[in-house]
């Protein structure tokens, strides 16, 4: 049986067979993307410590790689499809498409920063884990950049369904956000204080009983107010 024209409201889907599955993949991509991005700050949180040992971590790497394979599709499926033309350049350097140039940039960008993530995530034995870390960061960067893109150049999103899940996604994304940026705030507030006790010297917000120090301390604690 030859499938050579399958009509759904008036679409021929054979036809637009690769620009389907290439909104399919990036649908998918996104998704997985942001599940990722979700995990990898409730672990930076220390949200997921109630789940057992290792498997968050596992899981956002996980998503990560599978975000990542149905970007290739995504990428892959454009180069075939006879409803826009894609050529490589277009799909890999920013405002070279003649479909609506800003928008596809937006998702380029975000191509090659979850490019420059996974390389670096891949190698993070041999580099600093301070640049490895500053790095990774841009993590929550892809997230915005292919946010933007997938607003810009999506045509389903004005589907209701998938409303629904964009609505989920990115209130869930912010709040973490938000709740990383605290957490990261206050435990840098915790390490100064700790830091200013290992230097002998006192927050002036916490005061000290000079009875609870012992008598060598509490020498040592005169001789400096002194």
């Amino acid at each position: 049986m030859m499938f050579s024209q399958i009509d759904v409201a008036g679409v021929d889907v054979v036809e637009q067979i690769w620009w389907f599955t290439s909104r399919a993949a990036g649908i998918v991509a996104w998704v997985l993307l942001s599940i990722s991005v979700i995990i990898g700050m409730s672990i930076s949180t220390r949200d997921a410590r109630r789940l057992p040992t290792g498997w968050p971590l596992d899981l956002h790497r996980f998503m990560s790689m599978l975000s990542l394979t149905f970007l290739g599709i995504h990428l892959a499926a454009l180069v075939p499809d006879n409803f826009i033309h894609f050529g490589l350049a277009e799909l890999f350097v920013p405002m070279l498409s003649e479909w609506q140039p800003g928008s596809v940039a937006w998702g380029i960008v975000a191509f090659w920063l979850v490019v420059t993530v996974e390389v670096t995530s891949l190698i993070r034995s041999r580099l600093p884990y301070r640049l490895w870390r500053s790095i990774h960061m841009l993590s929550f960067g892809v997230w915005v950049t292919s946010t933007v893109h997938l607003f810009l150049a999506g045509t389903d999103v004005s589907n209701m369904a998938f409303r629904v899940v964009q609505t989920v996604v990115i209130a869930t994304v912010v709040v973490l956000f938000g709740r990383r940026l605290f957490v990261a705030r206050r435990r840098s507030g915790d390490g100064h204080r700790e830091r200013s006790v290992r230097r002998g010297t006192l927050p002036v917000e916490k005061p000290v009983d000079i009875d609870e120090i012992d008598t060598g301390e509490r020498r040592e604690f005169s001789t400096r107010r002194g």
